[in-house]
């Protein structure tokens, strides 16, 4: 996972409303990763309402709200679609739902969003895009919800949210990303983007 890849991620959940935790500043390359190393970020939602609904699998803005807590794994692999022969071939992906990390992950909320009563822990994966095409979508869903994931956020999804809040007459200093953004918004570099691709967004939002 790349920082420009984490700093999407942090931003759009932090526009949110929600708290967010790194576990580690290093990368894991010549031995097998620890529990908490296979964790990316945690995030947590302190105006969730107990009592609330589990989000939806496809999570976009307007479902985060029913996000109590949530391990997140970024998988930033901008060139892929995650097709069932992928998913099927890259163990990997789901190294952050084996129960010693989950376990790992709890450790880092609060006591009271762990007891019985608060909402459970939500896995979410961050991925690039899913088959568009059938049957081959349904599969690559029905194999992520198979393995465990709670739900899935693109960073096409992501990144649509962020642009959208980015105001161009705001100095956002302390962001990279935001600042970048703001910049290309500033030149009309990405409005032309904007308008082909929010069409398809408030039509995602709008299935039941």
């Amino acid at each position: 996972m790349s920082a420009i890849d984490e700093g999407i991620v942090r931003e759009y959940f932090e526009q949110n409303g929600f708290l967010v935790r790194q576990a580690r500043k290093y990368q894991v390359q010549s031995r097998r990763k620890h529990a908490e190393e296979e964790i990316d970020l945690m995030v947590f939602n302190p105006a969730w309402r107990r009592g609330a609904r589990k989000p939806d699998f496809f999570l976009f803005s307007n479902e985060l709200p029913f996000v109590q807590k949530a391990v997140v794994a970024v998988k930033g692999w901008h060139t892929g679609v995650f097709s069932p022969t992928m998913l099927k071939s890259s163990p990997e992906i789901f190294s952050f739902l084996e129960q010693n990390v989950l376990k790992e992950a709890e450790r880092f909320f609060p006591a009271e969003a762990t007891d019985d009563a608060g909402g459970s822990l939500t896995k979410i994966l961050v991925l690039p895009s899913l088959p568009t095409a059938e049957p081959f979508r349904s599969q690559s869903v029905e194999l992520l919800k198979a393995r465990g994931v709670d739900a899935i956020v693109s960073f096409r999804a992501m990144l649509l949210d962020l642009l959208d809040k980015v105001e161009v007459n705001q100095n956002y200093s302390k962001s990279d990303t935001l600042q970048v953004m703001r910049i290309l918004k500033n030149y009309d570099l990405v409005k032309e983007t904007q308008l082909d691709l929010l069409p398809d967004r408030v039509a995602r939002k709008a299935k039941p």
